[in-house]
């Protein structure tokens, strides 16, 4: 699995432009999921979203309270796009997990969360719909994480490819 995190100051999910979900002050977390994701890699997830330390204290001091911690707001956004790989210019998705499996997969992933944390303070977007996502960055605060045990999916070397090609 792999995560774009932004702490912000409020969020939304909106499709054909009716409000799904929104948020106040939390993170806003872009959820991509590979083909190869088991549930120990959603486990690992979930522990780390709801333990990363990206809020201050009361003192001001940094990096010190979590978004459990400070009882904010989670929106989570399924986006197979962060497992894209590039051919060329073109996009290639295959890194992925399809559909039907995602579409599982990503269910599940919510509702352990809400185990995990509670009800009220987890939102998500909608499961393959085009979506129109407001993020109010705060900081701004972006992190990417991702499951252990996966290298990140490089680009291939285009450069050496285009540079050959021009020979």
């Amino acid at each position: 699995m792999r995560a774009c995190i932004q702490r912000c100051t409020k969020a939304s999910v909106s499709v054909n432009g009716e409000l799904i979900s929104s948020i106040g002050r939390g993170i806003c977390v872009l959820i991509g999921i590979s083909k190869d994701d088991n549930k120990k890699d959603m486990d690992f997830m979930i522990r780390k979203l709801l333990n990363i330390r990206l809020f201050e204290d009361a003192e001001g001091k940094r990096w010190v309270h979590s978004v459990k911690e400070k009882q904010y707001e989670v929106l989570l956004v399924s986006q197979f796009t962060l497992y894209c790989t590039l051919k060329g210019n073109k996009p290639d998705f295959r890194p992925a997990m399809i559909a039907d499996a995602s579409e599982k997969f990503y269910s599940d992933f919510v509702a352990a969360m809400k185990r995990e944390y509670s009800e009220e303070h987890i939102k998500d977007g909608k499961f393959g719909a085009y979506m129109q996502v407001s993020i109010e960055n705060d900081g701004p605060v972006t992190i990417n994480i991702e499951s252990p045990g996966k290298a990140l999916v490089k680009e291939p070397n285009v450069l050496a490819k285009e540079e050959n090609d021009e020979l």
